[in-house]
């Protein structure tokens, strides 16, 4: 194993610490227990959001902390779920009287302790409400979930709920808002290698040098089945047609879609895939409204992508293109 760390059991924690230093402007991190918080939460009458996870995603959950996304995020050990104290911590720092929403990726330990979290917090006087991401279109069921896993789609829900909580939207309505995007997001990827968990010291599972495994988790779940490798185009066409075919749709409608990264696959490629993809719908008649290409929600190193197409209206165009300013993502402001 090489990697660019120190202790395998600090990794989190010096990550963190490092991530907090170079975003000093946009966060501020908290130790004890460990969360992510924007700098100026917690801001009177807006809904607070707050979303978290395993780490070895980023710059998913803390990128995405600051003006127009989440106002914080817990990160857990690498591929563990944080536990309830922390993220009741996050929930009573971002409560500005207007209540708080937690954005939960649906595997189980996540989904059990962020409804701990939820209801420690309603013993304490915060309203809080849920939205579970279940975008994945690969499985139905995952040694980690009952039902979808919540992957890449979950980047949009951030974005496009965090835009209406900063418009001034109430708790139910940015709710309803989140709610929207996710059952209008379908995802799949593809994985070319494995990874490797920095306290496991090896990979996290095993590819034959020409296989390639589609459908994916982000933790490194199997999926649907083990191919092999094939060119571009084609492995394009494995992921979206599921996608398609999942929830249909009509010549003329809008769409984002969203290539990302799983940590190693460098931009040359995921823009290549890109074009295909855009390529396909446009001969579908589907219109790409808007597009996000890059590494977004990642597996640590892991080479592949996945790809997510959302069904977009006018109101979820006018969120996707208001004012945000993270780590990962900032235009407008």
């Amino acid at each position: 194993m090489k990697k660019i760390i120190n202790d395998p059991k600090r990794v989190v924690d010096e990550s963190v610490a490092g991530f907090g230093r170079a975003h000093a402007d946009i966060v501020r991190v908290e130790f004890d227990p460990i969360h992510v918080v924007r700098a100026d939460a917690p801001i009177a009458g807006k809904v607070g959001l707050v979303s978290g996870g395993g780490s070895g995603h980023e710059p998913l959950h803390a990128g995405f902390v600051g003006l127009g996304m989440l106002d914080a995020a817990v990160p857990g050990a690498v591929f563990t779920s944080p536990t309830p104290d922390p993220i009741l911590a996050a929930t009573k720092a971002v409560d500005g009287g207007a209540g708080v929403l937690h954005i939960v990726k649906n595997y189980t330990g996540d989904v059990l302790n962020f409804e701990t979290a939820a209801d420690l917090a309603a013993a304490d006087g915060i309203e809080v409400r849920a939205v579970v991401t279940n975008d994945d279109v690969a499985v139905k069921d995952s040694l980690y979930t009952a039902g979808r896993r919540g992957v890449a789609g979950t980047v949009l829900v951030e974005k496009i709920a965090g835009a209406a909580a900063e418009r001034g939207d109430s708790l139910d309505e940015v709710a309803a808002v989140a709610e929207r995007v996710n059952a209008n997001a379908r995802s799949m990827g593809l994985a070319l290698t494995p990874c490797i968990v920095p306290h496991a010291g090896e990979p996290s599972f095993t590819l034959a040098e020409d296989e390639i495994e589609i459908g994916i988790g982000i933790h490194g779940e199997p999926g649907r089945e083990r191919v092999a490798l094939e060119p571009a185009d084609r492995l394009v066409e494995r992921l979206l047609d599921p996608i398609l075919e999942d929830l249909p749709y009509t010549s003329g409608e809008r769409t984002l879609l969203f290539v990302n990264g799983m940590g190693g696959t460098p931009l040359v490629e995921l823009y290549l895939a890109y074009g295909h993809a855009a390529a396909v719908l446009a001969d579908r008649g589907i219109e790409v409204a808007r597009s996000l290409v890059g590494n977004y929600i990642t597996s640590l190193e892991m080479q592949g992508m996945s790809i997510t197409l959302l069904k977009v209206d006018d109101e979820m165009i006018e969120l996707w293109d208001a004012p945000v300013q993270t780590a990962a993502l900032r235009w407008g402001r």
